[in-house]
């Protein structure tokens, strides 16, 4: 393609809303191209990578978020059939699963409730505020989920956005390599764990590891945005937060 085409297929993008989108893209296709060059490191992971990334693209250009998501929507809206796929993998481990439901749902309990309690009780301890208590306790659960039951709870959900992606960040940075020194090596106790903890991100990064581990994450996932629903609002009245 001569320097004139490339000019107005640029001259194009630019007054588009294809513009961002194809940003977003190419930020994902360089991060992970990094990560795969230095050997699939977790601390390499290519979502941290590609949000930094676009996070210094929109303040250099002094871009709205409103302007970027206007462009960058598509990407959001294949999060609900991505999602979905999630089971394809998971029926093909639904024999394992049948003879594994009661560890299962005691380590999505145990984890929802610890999730929960650690994360208000140590920021009650260093002294965050009740807003902050709240935000913090549903935030190892998808966006969505943790969001709405911030905004039940009196939290600010925005904040508990921003923590969401931080735990699911640091979970898929750090949650292979600690279960791997912890000896866990089975990948259907691998995966709970790295989808109770760390949501979507931890799931993605546990099917970089293995099929079973992703669909097992994916289950850990589902599992613990329900168990949340269900119990963190209860667990905040035990504890006597309220906003």
């Amino acid at each position: 393609m001569r320097l004139g085409e490339l000019g107005q297929v640029w001259v194009y993008l630019s007054a588009s809303p294809l513009l961002w989108l194809s940003v977003t893209l190419l930020a994902y296709l360089l991060a992970f191209t990094l990560y795969r060059k230095a050997g699939d490191n977790p601390l390499l992971n290519p979502v941290a990578l590609a949000v930094a990334l676009l996070i210094v693209i929109l303040l250099a250009t002094g871009t709205p978020y409103a302007t970027y998501f206007e462009g960058a929507q598509f990407v959001h809206f294949l999060l609900g059939p991505a999602t979905v796929a999630l089971a394809v993998p998971l029926y093909r481990q639904l024999g394992r699963l049948r003879r594994l439901w009661l560890p299962v749902a005691v380590a999505v309990v145990v984890g929802v409730t610890v999730a929960a309690l650690s994360a208000v009780a140590i920021a009650a301890l260093l002294g965050g505020s009740v807003e902050t208590q709240l935000s913090l306790a549903p935030k190892s659960v998808t966006a969505p989920v943790a969001m709405g039951i911030a905004e039940k709870l009196g939290g600010l959900p925005s904040l508990t956005a921003v923590l969401v992606v931080a735990t699911g960040i640091l979970g898929a940075v750090t949650g292979t390599r600690l279960l791997s020194w912890c000896g866990v090596r089975d990948d259907a106790v691998r995966g709970i764990a790295m989808g109770v903890t760390s949501h979507g991100i931890g799931t993605a990064r546990a099917f970089q590891v293995s099929p079973a581990m992703g669909a097992f994450s994916g289950l850990g996932m589902a599992l613990s945005a329900f168990a949340t629903a269900l119990l963190v609002p209860w667990l905040v009245r035990l504890l006597g937060v309220s906003g």
